[in-house]
């Protein structure tokens, strides 16, 4: 290992080892602040909460970008043995925003000392991804406004391709997410005198069914969806027929469309399925993570950084599709860009899903995508 990646791979551990979460990551802001002075980079801070963001100026070019990665850390607690486990109980770096910071790190550090880019790069660390609200929350602190980006980039980790390689495709590429909260108001009592009740069970079940439906009977069936029950909560015993049961679920989707109808046709059911039963239903319905999308002309500079990183034979430039969703999504709303995959690998604690307790960043990662950063950076400003 040389002495830059190995210095690389000690942010990263460093990072994992003290997870924070979201609008609390005062360490690893503070971490990245100092990193960004050592290098020579203007640095802002504080920025929707605990961001911070690095801005790299060379030359006289008027072109733009942003690199984006995320600060968060999940609220689980780390099953792994190795030296750098999380330190934080009930914290826990199980998606890789520890690589993602190690990564977009070294690529300012490389950026900043080659002086080979004619323009302006935005080392852009966000806070509080898992929870959907640190892009909008920088985007509102002025993000956009302070600096001049003309396109923005992101990248995952993703566990299950191989190591280095990467994945992306134009259009959808990440879900939209939105959540539901059914409550479900009967009349409970003795479980041998269900004559003598307004049973939620019944009702419940039905519903649970019916919402099936939206995915089965009213969407296009060339276009994809999925609504979950997650939770199913009651006040009921062995011998009780509950008063009360809610039910809470998660919905995804790839268009703004389909978000429309799920929401649409599971008001209309939970509400006129209570009513047959003269039972009381209401609906909480919250939109947590809109599509992303990434713009045509933007996945091609991608592609092309990615290419000249690892070569043909490494990328995947029309992916499927991934069912998880990300809030990067909200700045791509309002810039043009793109958001890449790359591989984490296929085996061991790499392998492992992404918030499983036993997952790790892959280290070995680190120099390629800091590679890719640098990359599309020198391609898109060009002195």
């Amino acid at each position: 290992m040389d002495k830059a990646v190995s210095k690389w791979t000690g942010w990263r551990r460093d990072i994992h080892r003290h997870p924070e979460l979201g609008f609390a990551e005062e360490r690893t802001a503070a971490f990245v602040a100092d990193r960004l002075r050592e290098f020579g980079i203007e640095t802002h801070t504080g920025i929707g909460g605990t961001g911070v963001v690095g801005v790299l100026r060379r030359g006289g070019g008027a072109g733009s970008i942003g690199l984006r990665a995320d600060l968060d850390a999940l609220p689980i607690d780390e099953r792994n043995e190795f030296p750098h486990r999380s330190v934080n109980r009930g914290r826990f770096h199980g998606c890789g925003h520890d690589g993602h910071t190690a990564m977009l790190l070294a690529a300012a550090e490389r950026l900043a000392a080659a002086g080979t880019i004619d323009g302006a790069v935005h080392f852009i660390f966000q806070p509080n991804e898992e929870n959907g609200l640190g892009a909008l929350a920088m985007m509102k602190d002025g993000l956009f406004d302070r600096f001049d980006m003309q396109a923005v980039y992101g990248m995952h980790n993703m566990p299950g391709i191989p190591a280095g390689h990467f994945a992306v495709r134009k259009g959808p590429m990440m879900t939209f997410e939105d959540n539901f909260v059914i409550r479900i108001e009967g009349l409970g009592g003795h479980a041998s005198m269900p004559n003598r009740t307004r049973d939620p069970v019944v009702v419940a079940a039905e519903i649970i069914s019916a919402l099936q439906t939206i995915v089965a009977r009213s969407l296009n069936p060339m276009e994809s969806g999925v609504v979950s029950v997650t939770e199913i909560l009651t006040d009921g015993a062995r011998n009780v027929i509950p008063s009360n049961i809610t039910l809470k679920g998660d919905t995804r989707g790839l268009s703004d469309a389909t978000q429309a109808l799920i929401e649409r046709r599971m008001r209309d059911l939970v509400v006129n399925i209570g009513r047959a039963h003269n039972i009381d239903v209401t609906l909480e319905y919250s939109h947590e993570f809109i599509v992303l999308n990434n713009s045509d002309a933007e996945t091609a500079i991608a592609v092309r950084a990615a290419v000249d990183t690892v070569g043909a034979d490494r990328v995947v430039a029309d992916c499927e599709p991934a069912a998880c969703s990300e809030d990067f999504a909200q700045m791509l709303r309002a810039k043009p860009g793109c958001y890449v995959l790359i591989g984490n690998g296929t085996e061991s604690h790499h392998g492992r899903p992404l918030h499983n307790p036993g997952y790790d960043f892959n280290d070995d990662v680190l120099a390629t995508g800091a590679s890719y950063w640098v990359r599309l950076a020198e391609n898109e400003l060009r002195p």
